[in-house]
């Protein structure tokens, strides 16, 4: 209990020539008294009445009180915290503290790395309360204080955000091993797996992290996750596994070395925790029926258009066939009938030719049979004019004009009658402007 402290002031002197009667001013009268009834209130008094009912000395009501307040709180966090001691963690030596577990030396390793900074405060209150020397001395272990140093140092760890997160970058206990193969076989995939990536995703910088989702889980959400796995940025250090670098000043090589080694085992460690998460995503993906589902799909799609390009290309390959067969068959085609049309023209040409010649033939025959025009036998002389006349007739007469003149004249026999066919020519011919007055004197005489 506190003890009262007596202060002594002197009051200041009164001006000289004070004096009551004149000086002193009344303000108002005192009111007029009454009876009361007062009670003894308030923790003084009820400490007071305690000490008093069973009693105690002011120092053993104290230490009493502080005990009850002590087993209060243990009650009070008995509900929160109620984890068993394991009876090898409770005989761990002190110096030994860097290989124990925290979490569960303060009780928590329900919580671990999502324990509150409340939550690790009590519950190291709680431990100091069961643990703390005083107590193990009131029962003759006045020498066991390992375990309470223990509690110290992994609350001091824990409550330290760089110590803290040092050591959940190594803490074995808040680990989930992936699923083996015939968890895989009795379990779902995806929540065994969930798990997995659950407790990875604490060490990632950016939160909060994707999930694997469950089977009906959308192609987006799914190439997501696992890029973001693939691509993971993570904050996972290995400090807390750095040998003792020594303090001494006079050996700074070996603490240099010391310091080069550990540096380089943390690069290995890094190095092999970026493999086995990686291992980690291709077993997942590996087994991951939706991955295949959506490779189906996606060949599946590939192969549509690509038997969709090839049933194209072949139309329009036997498109330019056919075309092609079609131009070759026109092109042949009008090769053979300009070949025809070539024959048929050659044909009626010498056709044409022939039947000049043979209306040639008629037209000298004409004149032969007319004995050339003269009364008896006709002279050399005769025969010549009158042939001269004949091939200039035909030279200004077409082949048409010919078979006419040839027609008239065929079956005659009679000299008169042949003459006059002669001669009414040479008069259509002369009077067409083809011939000249006079110019066939044999015939046209």
């Amino acid at each position: 209990m506190t003890t009262a402290t007596l202060v002594y002031r002197s009051l200041p002197v009164l001006p000289e020539g004070w004096a009551a009667e004149k000086d002193f001013k009344p303000v108002g009268k005192v009111s007029a008294s009454a009876q009361r009834t007062i009670e003894p209130v308030g923790p003084h008094f009820l400490a007071h009445a305690r000490r008093a009912r069973h009693k105690r000395t002011f120092s053993e009501d104290d230490r009493i009180q502080a005990q009850e307040r002590a087993k209060n709180v243990e009650e009070e966090d008995a509900g929160e915290i109620s984890e068993p001691e394991d009876p090898m963690m409770l005989q761990r030596e002190a110096k030994d503290w860097k290989e124990q577990d925290h979490y569960a030396v303060l009780g928590i390793t329900k919580y671990r790395w999502k324990a509150t900074e409340e939550q690790i405060k009590r519950a190291h209150r709680k431990k100091v309360l069961k643990h703390h020397p005083d107590k193990k001395a009131a029962v003759g272990r006045s020498d066991d204080d390992n375990f309470f140093k223990c509690i110290q140092k992994a609350t001091e760890v824990l409550l330290d955000p760089v110590k803290r997160r040092q050591y959940d970058s190594v803490d074995e206990g808040a680990e989930v091993e992936p699923p083996t193969k015939k968890q895989l076989q009795k379990g779902d995939f995806y929540r065994l797996w969930g798990k997995c990536f659950k407790a990875e995703g604490r060490f990632s910088k950016v939160q909060p992290v994707p999930q694997l989702g469950d089977a009906d889980a959308t192609q987006e959400s799914v190439e997501e996750f696992y890029n973001f796995w693939y691509n993971f940025d993570s904050w996972r250090t290995f400090e807390y596994l750095d040998e003792d670098v020594p303090d001494d000043n006079e050996n700074r090589d070996q603490k240099r070395h010391q310091e080069r080694k550990n540096a380089a085992a943390r690069k290995k460690r890094k190095v092999e925790d970026n493999a086995r998460l990686r291992k980690l995503v291709d077993d997942c993906m590996a087994g991951d029926e939706r991955i295949k589902r959506f490779r189906q799909a996606a060949n599946a799609a590939k192969n549509k258009k690509r038997l969709e390009r090839e049933a194209a290309e072949k139309k329009a390959a036997e498109d330019a066939a056919a075309k092609k067969a079609a131009e070759e068959a026109a092109a042949k085609e009008a090769e053979e009938k300009a070949k025809a049309d070539r024959e048929s023209s050659k044909k009626a040409k010498e056709a044409a030719k022939n039947a000049v010649k043979k209306n040639k033939r008629v037209l000298k025959g004409s004149v032969k049979d007319a004995n050339y025009f003269a009364a008896g036998d006709a002279s050399a002389a005769q025969i010549d004019a009158v042939l001269n006349d004949v091939e200039l007739i035909q030279g200004k007469i077409d082949p048409d004009e010919i078979a006419a003149l040839a027609g008239k004249l065929n079956g005659l026999k009679v000299a008169d009658e042949i003459k006059g066919v002669w001669k009414g020519e040479v008069e259509r011919l002369v009077a067409a402007g083809k011939l000249k007055d006079g110019e066939a004197k044999a015939i046209g005489a």
